[in-house]
Protein backbone atom coordinates (compact mmCIF):
# COMPACT_ATOMS: atom_id res chain seq x y z
CA UNK A 1 0.00 0.00 0.00
CA UNK A 2 1.46 3.63 -1.35
CA UNK A 3 0.17 6.44 0.88
CA UNK A 4 0.47 9.49 -2.02
CA UNK A 5 0.58 13.21 -0.39
CA UNK A 6 -0.85 16.21 -1.84
CA UNK A 7 -4.81 15.61 -1.09
CA UNK A 8 -8.16 17.07 0.32
CA UNK A 9 -10.17 14.68 1.91
CA UNK A 10 -13.22 15.79 3.19
CA UNK A 11 -15.61 13.26 5.81
CA UNK A 12 -19.38 12.81 4.51
CA UNK A 13 -21.44 11.89 7.16
CA UNK A 14 -24.70 9.62 5.92
CA UNK A 15 -27.15 10.79 3.29
CA UNK A 16 -27.66 13.96 4.57
CA UNK A 17 -24.19 15.04 3.81
CA UNK A 18 -23.26 12.79 0.88
CA UNK A 19 -26.03 13.01 -1.37
CA UNK A 20 -25.92 16.91 -1.67
CA UNK A 21 -22.42 17.48 -2.14
CA UNK A 22 -22.76 13.50 -4.81
CA UNK A 23 -25.74 15.92 -6.42
CA UNK A 24 -23.51 19.11 -7.11
CA UNK A 25 -20.48 17.01 -8.36
CA UNK A 26 -22.94 15.41 -11.18
CA UNK A 27 -24.06 18.79 -11.88
CA UNK A 28 -20.75 20.18 -12.33
CA UNK A 29 -19.42 17.41 -14.75
CA UNK A 30 -18.12 18.47 -18.14
CA UNK A 31 -16.52 15.00 -19.48
CA UNK A 32 -17.38 11.46 -17.82
CA UNK A 33 -19.32 9.78 -14.47
CA UNK A 34 -18.71 6.85 -13.00
CA UNK A 35 -20.60 5.43 -10.42
CA UNK A 36 -20.55 1.73 -8.86
CA UNK A 37 -22.74 1.08 -6.23
CA UNK A 38 -23.93 -2.22 -4.56
CA UNK A 39 -27.65 -1.04 -3.82
CA UNK A 40 -29.39 1.44 -6.22
CA UNK A 41 -33.15 1.50 -5.16
CA UNK A 42 -35.90 3.43 -6.75
CA UNK A 43 -36.85 6.18 -3.80
CA UNK A 44 -37.11 9.67 -3.35
CA UNK A 45 -33.07 9.61 -3.27
CA UNK A 46 -32.27 7.21 -6.27
CA UNK A 47 -34.66 8.91 -8.34
CA UNK A 48 -33.11 12.34 -7.27
CA UNK A 49 -29.85 11.53 -8.11
CA UNK A 50 -30.97 9.32 -11.52
CA UNK A 51 -32.22 12.59 -12.11
CA UNK A 52 -28.87 14.18 -11.93
CA UNK A 53 -27.35 11.55 -13.81
CA UNK A 54 -29.65 11.92 -16.81
CA UNK A 55 -29.09 15.75 -16.80
CA UNK A 56 -25.39 15.22 -17.27
CA UNK A 57 -26.26 12.52 -20.24
CA UNK A 58 -27.87 14.76 -21.86
CA UNK A 59 -25.54 17.64 -21.81
CA UNK A 60 -23.28 15.07 -23.73
CA UNK A 61 -21.56 14.29 -20.39
CA UNK A 62 -20.61 10.14 -20.28
CA UNK A 63 -22.68 8.66 -17.49
CA UNK A 64 -21.35 5.24 -16.33
CA UNK A 65 -23.87 3.29 -13.99
CA UNK A 66 -22.45 -0.22 -12.59
CA UNK A 67 -24.61 -2.26 -10.47
CA UNK A 68 -24.13 -5.45 -8.40
CA UNK A 69 -26.66 -7.45 -9.82
CA UNK A 70 -27.77 -8.95 -6.50
CA UNK A 71 -27.84 -5.75 -3.86
CA UNK A 72 -29.53 -3.50 -6.86
CA UNK A 73 -32.46 -6.58 -8.18
CA UNK A 74 -35.40 -4.77 -6.72
CA UNK A 75 -34.77 -1.82 -8.92
CA UNK A 76 -37.62 -2.05 -11.73
CA UNK A 77 -36.27 -2.91 -15.19
CA UNK A 78 -38.61 -0.13 -16.38
CA UNK A 79 -36.65 2.45 -14.76
CA UNK A 80 -32.97 1.04 -15.66
CA UNK A 81 -34.56 1.16 -19.46
CA UNK A 82 -36.00 4.58 -18.80
CA UNK A 83 -32.45 6.02 -17.38
CA UNK A 84 -30.53 3.66 -20.53
CA UNK A 85 -33.19 5.05 -22.79
CA UNK A 86 -32.37 8.93 -21.36
CA UNK A 87 -28.44 8.22 -22.22
CA UNK A 88 -27.29 6.71 -19.11
CA UNK A 89 -24.87 3.65 -19.16
CA UNK A 90 -26.14 0.73 -17.14
CA UNK A 91 -24.04 -2.84 -16.26
CA UNK A 92 -25.10 -4.86 -13.86
CA UNK A 93 -22.20 -6.69 -12.20
CA UNK A 94 -22.72 -10.45 -12.01
CA UNK A 95 -26.35 -9.98 -12.80
CA UNK A 96 -27.45 -14.11 -12.67
CA UNK A 97 -28.45 -14.39 -9.20
CA UNK A 98 -28.81 -17.80 -7.26
CA UNK A 99 -28.99 -17.92 -3.49
CA UNK A 100 -28.92 -21.96 -3.03
CA UNK A 101 -25.70 -22.47 -4.68
CA UNK A 102 -22.04 -22.12 -3.29
CA UNK A 103 -20.05 -21.57 -6.24
CA UNK A 104 -17.79 -18.93 -5.70
CA UNK A 105 -18.31 -17.37 -9.11
CA UNK A 106 -22.15 -16.82 -8.18
CA UNK A 107 -21.34 -15.64 -4.57
CA UNK A 108 -19.03 -12.60 -5.59
CA UNK A 109 -20.51 -9.28 -5.28
CA UNK A 110 -19.84 -5.59 -6.33
CA UNK A 111 -19.72 -3.95 -2.65
CA UNK A 112 -17.95 -1.13 -4.00
CA UNK A 113 -19.51 2.74 -3.82
CA UNK A 114 -17.25 4.51 -5.61
CA UNK A 115 -17.64 7.67 -7.78
CA UNK A 116 -15.47 9.68 -10.04
CA UNK A 117 -16.00 12.80 -12.20
CA UNK A 118 -14.01 13.85 -14.96
CA UNK A 119 -10.87 12.33 -13.20
CA UNK A 120 -10.92 15.23 -10.77
CA UNK A 121 -13.20 13.89 -7.96
CA UNK A 122 -14.11 10.93 -6.36
CA UNK A 123 -16.21 9.63 -3.51
CA UNK A 124 -15.50 6.45 -1.75
CA UNK A 125 -17.25 4.99 1.16
CA UNK A 126 -19.72 2.57 2.52
CA UNK A 127 -23.07 4.99 1.32
CA UNK A 128 -25.33 3.01 -1.15
CA UNK A 129 -27.86 4.98 -3.36
CA UNK A 130 -30.97 4.67 -0.94
CA UNK A 131 -32.74 7.11 1.49
CA UNK A 132 -30.91 6.51 4.87
CA UNK A 133 -34.36 8.41 6.10
CA UNK A 134 -36.25 5.11 5.70
CA UNK A 135 -35.36 2.62 8.56
CA UNK A 136 -38.47 1.06 9.50
CA UNK A 137 -38.69 0.19 13.28
CA UNK A 138 -35.71 2.57 14.17
CA UNK A 139 -34.55 5.60 14.89
CA UNK A 140 -33.68 7.03 11.30
CA UNK A 141 -30.92 8.10 9.88
CA UNK A 142 -28.81 4.89 8.73
CA UNK A 143 -25.48 5.61 10.31
CA UNK A 144 -22.54 5.40 7.55
CA UNK A 145 -20.11 7.76 6.12
CA UNK A 146 -17.87 8.73 2.70
CA UNK A 147 -15.07 11.03 1.80
CA UNK A 148 -15.28 13.35 -0.80
CA UNK A 149 -11.54 13.18 -2.86
CA UNK A 150 -9.42 15.65 -4.72
CA UNK A 151 -5.66 15.72 -5.19
CA UNK A 152 -3.17 13.35 -6.44
CA UNK A 153 -4.68 10.02 -5.15
CA UNK A 154 -7.35 10.44 -8.09
CA UNK A 155 -5.37 8.99 -11.24
CA UNK A 156 -5.56 5.81 -9.11
CA UNK A 157 -9.33 5.60 -8.09
CA UNK A 158 -9.93 6.64 -11.61
CA UNK A 159 -8.05 3.73 -13.19
CA UNK A 160 -9.49 1.47 -11.20
CA UNK A 161 -13.03 2.21 -12.28
CA UNK A 162 -12.02 2.49 -16.09
CA UNK A 163 -10.29 -1.52 -15.76
CA UNK A 164 -14.05 -2.59 -13.73
CA UNK A 165 -15.65 -0.44 -16.68
CA UNK A 166 -13.80 -2.04 -19.73
CA UNK A 167 -14.14 -5.76 -18.11
CA UNK A 168 -17.63 -5.71 -17.90
CA UNK A 169 -18.10 -3.95 -21.03
CA UNK A 170 -16.48 -7.52 -22.43
CA UNK A 171 -18.04 -9.58 -20.41
CA UNK A 172 -21.44 -7.69 -21.34
CA UNK A 173 -20.09 -8.04 -25.37
CA UNK A 174 -20.85 -4.37 -25.14
CA UNK A 175 -18.22 -2.35 -27.83
CA UNK A 176 -15.13 -1.04 -26.50
CA UNK A 177 -15.41 2.46 -25.83
CA UNK A 178 -13.64 5.25 -22.83
CA UNK A 179 -14.69 8.50 -23.65
CA UNK A 180 -11.73 10.82 -23.10
CA UNK A 181 -11.40 12.97 -19.74
CA UNK A 182 -10.06 16.51 -18.98
CA UNK A 183 -6.59 16.77 -18.20
CA UNK A 184 -7.71 19.45 -16.21
CA UNK A 185 -6.29 19.06 -12.46
CA UNK A 186 -7.50 20.30 -9.06
CA UNK A 187 -5.31 22.91 -7.95
CA UNK A 188 -3.75 22.19 -4.35
CA UNK A 189 -1.71 24.40 -2.12
CA UNK A 190 1.79 23.48 -0.83
CA UNK A 191 0.54 23.39 2.31
CA UNK A 192 -2.04 20.14 1.26
CA UNK A 193 -0.07 17.51 3.05
CA UNK A 194 -2.83 14.89 3.33
CA UNK A 195 -1.61 11.38 2.47
CA UNK A 196 -4.07 9.11 1.62
CA UNK A 197 -4.15 5.36 -0.17
CA UNK A 198 -6.85 3.78 -2.16
CA UNK A 199 -7.13 0.20 -1.56
CA UNK A 200 -9.21 -2.26 -3.20
CA UNK A 201 -10.00 -6.09 -2.60
CA UNK A 202 -10.99 -8.30 -5.76
CA UNK A 203 -10.48 -12.10 -6.06
CA UNK A 204 -7.63 -12.08 -8.45
CA UNK A 205 -4.08 -9.81 -7.46
CA UNK A 206 -5.74 -8.15 -4.23
CA UNK A 207 -7.50 -10.63 -2.34
CA UNK A 208 -6.08 -9.72 0.56
CA UNK A 209 -4.87 -6.22 0.70
CA UNK A 210 -7.25 -4.32 2.60
CA UNK A 211 -7.12 -7.15 5.75
CA UNK A 212 -3.45 -6.50 5.72
CA UNK A 213 -3.50 -2.79 5.57
CA UNK A 214 -5.51 -2.97 8.30
CA UNK A 215 -3.37 -5.76 10.38
CA UNK A 216 0.03 -3.31 9.50
CA UNK A 217 -1.87 -0.28 11.45
CA UNK A 218 -3.13 -2.93 14.34
CA UNK A 219 0.37 -4.34 14.51
CA UNK A 220 2.11 -0.47 14.95
CA UNK A 221 -0.36 0.96 17.09
CA UNK A 222 0.80 2.61 20.40
CA UNK A 223 -2.01 4.07 21.93
CA UNK A 224 -5.78 3.68 20.81
CA UNK A 225 -7.49 1.43 18.06
CA UNK A 226 -11.10 2.29 17.44
CA UNK A 227 -13.00 0.68 14.71
CA UNK A 228 -16.62 0.75 13.91
CA UNK A 229 -18.47 -1.78 11.87
CA UNK A 230 -21.27 -3.21 11.15
CA UNK A 231 -21.03 -6.81 10.10
CA UNK A 232 -17.66 -8.03 12.34
CA UNK A 233 -16.69 -11.43 11.98
CA UNK A 234 -12.84 -11.14 12.28
CA UNK A 235 -10.42 -14.31 11.29
CA UNK A 236 -7.70 -15.28 13.65
CA UNK A 237 -4.89 -13.51 12.57
CA UNK A 238 -7.32 -10.62 13.35
CA UNK A 239 -8.51 -11.28 16.36
CA UNK A 240 -4.63 -11.76 17.13
CA UNK A 241 -3.56 -8.68 16.08
CA UNK A 242 -6.26 -6.82 18.39
CA UNK A 243 -5.58 -9.17 21.41
CA UNK A 244 -2.04 -8.62 21.18
CA UNK A 245 -2.25 -4.93 20.84
CA UNK A 246 -4.65 -4.58 23.80
CA UNK A 247 -1.83 -6.85 26.17
CA UNK A 248 0.63 -4.39 25.26
CA UNK A 249 -1.24 -1.59 26.64
CA UNK A 250 -3.18 0.11 23.19
CA UNK A 251 -6.75 1.19 24.06
CA UNK A 252 -8.51 -1.61 21.77
CA UNK A 253 -12.58 -0.12 21.09
CA UNK A 254 -15.03 -1.68 19.01
CA UNK A 255 -18.44 -0.21 17.86
CA UNK A 256 -20.42 -2.81 16.25
CA UNK A 257 -24.17 -3.18 15.59
CA UNK A 258 -26.65 -3.89 17.96
CA UNK A 259 -29.63 -4.13 15.63
CA UNK A 260 -29.35 -7.97 14.05
CA UNK A 261 -30.64 -7.49 10.43
CA UNK A 262 -29.75 -11.14 9.19
CA UNK A 263 -29.13 -14.03 11.92
CA UNK A 264 -25.41 -14.59 10.56
CA UNK A 265 -24.55 -11.48 12.38
CA UNK A 266 -24.88 -12.74 15.81
CA UNK A 267 -21.77 -15.02 15.38
CA UNK A 268 -20.10 -11.81 16.39
CA UNK A 269 -21.29 -12.17 19.86
CA UNK A 270 -19.13 -15.50 19.13
CA UNK A 271 -15.76 -13.54 20.14
CA UNK A 272 -17.14 -11.41 23.10
CA UNK A 273 -15.52 -13.43 25.53
CA UNK A 274 -12.14 -13.59 24.04
CA UNK A 275 -12.31 -9.80 23.59
CA UNK A 276 -13.40 -8.84 27.13
CA UNK A 277 -11.53 -11.33 28.49
CA UNK A 278 -8.13 -9.30 26.95
CA UNK A 279 -9.69 -5.56 27.84
CA UNK A 280 -10.97 -4.90 24.81
CA UNK A 281 -14.21 -2.72 24.88
CA UNK A 282 -17.22 -3.32 23.09
CA UNK A 283 -20.05 -0.71 22.18
CA UNK A 284 -23.18 -1.73 20.81
CA UNK A 285 -24.52 0.87 18.66
CA UNK A 286 -28.89 0.39 19.21
CA UNK A 287 -30.43 3.48 18.57
CA UNK A 288 -30.62 2.79 15.16
CA UNK A 289 -29.03 0.50 12.05
CA UNK A 290 -25.36 0.76 11.40
CA UNK A 291 -23.64 0.31 8.31
CA UNK A 292 -20.52 2.32 8.63
CA UNK A 293 -16.75 0.46 8.09
CA UNK A 294 -14.53 3.06 9.25
CA UNK A 295 -11.64 2.78 11.88
CA UNK A 296 -9.20 5.00 13.71
CA UNK A 297 -5.53 4.12 15.04
CA UNK A 298 -3.22 6.36 17.14
CA UNK A 299 -4.82 10.16 15.57
CA UNK A 300 -3.29 9.49 13.02
CA UNK A 301 -4.51 6.46 10.69
CA UNK A 302 -7.61 6.50 9.56
CA UNK A 303 -9.78 4.37 7.02
CA UNK A 304 -13.61 5.01 5.57
CA UNK A 305 -14.78 2.47 2.58
CA UNK A 306 -17.36 -0.45 2.07
CA UNK A 307 -15.12 -3.47 3.56
CA UNK A 308 -16.66 -5.26 6.69
CA UNK A 309 -14.52 -7.30 8.66
CA UNK A 310 -15.96 -10.65 8.23
CA UNK A 311 -14.87 -13.68 5.76
CA UNK A 312 -17.62 -13.20 3.12
CA UNK A 313 -16.65 -9.13 2.58
CA UNK A 314 -12.84 -10.22 2.99
CA UNK A 315 -13.20 -13.22 0.88
CA UNK A 316 -15.84 -12.78 -1.74
CA UNK A 317 -17.22 -8.54 -2.45
CA UNK A 318 -15.30 -6.64 -4.54
CA UNK A 319 -14.41 -3.90 -1.83
CA UNK A 320 -12.28 -0.56 -2.24
CA UNK A 321 -11.67 1.50 0.89
CA UNK A 322 -9.15 4.92 1.54
CA UNK A 323 -6.52 4.85 4.02
CA UNK A 324 -5.55 8.22 5.09
CA UNK A 325 -2.45 9.58 7.58
CA UNK A 326 -3.81 12.72 8.58
CA UNK A 327 -4.16 14.05 12.40
CA UNK A 328 -7.24 16.48 11.44
CA UNK A 329 -8.87 13.93 9.71
CA UNK A 330 -8.45 11.09 11.96
CA UNK A 331 -9.49 13.18 14.78
CA UNK A 332 -12.57 14.33 13.22
CA UNK A 333 -13.70 10.86 12.58
CA UNK A 334 -12.67 9.75 15.93
CA UNK A 335 -14.51 12.39 17.46
CA UNK A 336 -17.69 11.35 15.06
CA UNK A 337 -17.20 7.25 16.21
CA UNK A 338 -17.04 8.75 19.81
CA UNK A 339 -20.28 10.95 19.66
CA UNK A 340 -21.74 7.35 18.09
CA UNK A 341 -20.46 5.91 21.01
CA UNK A 342 -21.94 8.05 24.25
CA UNK A 343 -25.42 8.87 22.06
CA UNK A 344 -27.14 5.60 21.29
CA UNK A 345 -24.80 2.64 22.28
CA UNK A 346 -24.59 0.21 24.60
CA UNK A 347 -21.41 -0.83 25.95
CA UNK A 348 -21.27 -4.65 26.91
CA UNK A 349 -19.04 -5.54 30.29
CA UNK A 350 -18.03 -8.84 31.40
CA UNK A 351 -20.80 -8.60 33.70
CA UNK A 352 -23.27 -7.82 31.49
CA UNK A 353 -22.43 -11.16 29.13
CA UNK A 354 -22.00 -12.78 31.20
CA UNK A 355 -25.84 -12.74 32.61
CA UNK A 356 -26.74 -12.71 28.57
CA UNK A 357 -29.43 -15.28 28.33
CA UNK A 358 -28.12 -19.35 27.72
CA UNK A 359 -30.52 -18.78 24.37
CA UNK A 360 -28.40 -16.10 23.19
CA UNK A 361 -24.72 -17.82 24.06
CA UNK A 362 -26.28 -20.80 22.00
CA UNK A 363 -27.57 -18.89 19.06
CA UNK A 364 -24.31 -16.76 18.76
CA UNK A 365 -22.24 -20.18 18.45
CA UNK A 366 -25.07 -21.47 15.89
CA UNK A 367 -24.41 -18.41 14.06
CA UNK A 368 -20.51 -18.83 13.88
CA UNK A 369 -20.62 -22.51 12.80
CA UNK A 370 -22.76 -22.02 10.21
CA UNK A 371 -20.38 -19.30 9.34
CA UNK A 372 -17.18 -21.36 9.69
CA UNK A 373 -19.34 -23.97 7.27
CA UNK A 374 -20.15 -21.40 4.30
CA UNK A 375 -17.10 -20.27 4.57
CA UNK A 376 -15.16 -23.46 4.55
CA UNK A 377 -17.32 -24.30 1.67
CA UNK A 378 -16.05 -21.46 -0.40
CA UNK A 379 -12.36 -21.86 1.03
CA UNK A 380 -11.35 -19.31 3.07
CA UNK A 381 -8.06 -20.27 5.09
CA UNK A 382 -6.82 -16.68 6.25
Amino acid sequence: MQFVAGNEIKLLRNGVEYFPALEAAIHSAQHEIYLQAYIYEHDRTGIRIGKALVAAAQRGVAVNVLLDGFGSQHLPKSYVASLRSDGVKVMFYRPKISPWTLKKNRLRRLHSKVVVIDGIIAFVGGINVIDDENSPHQIPPRMDYAVKITGNLLPAISSNVHKLWRRMQMMHLHRLYVPPISETKPHLHASNEVKAAFVIRDNILHRYDIENAYLEAIQSAKNEIIIANAYFIPGRKFRRALREAAKRGVKVTLLLQGRKEYFLMFATHAFYNEFLDNGIEIFEYRKSFMHCKVAVIDQIWSTVGSSNIDPFSLLLARESNVFVKNETFACTLRADIETLIANGSLKITPQTWGNASLLKRLASWLAYGLVRFFVGMIGYKH
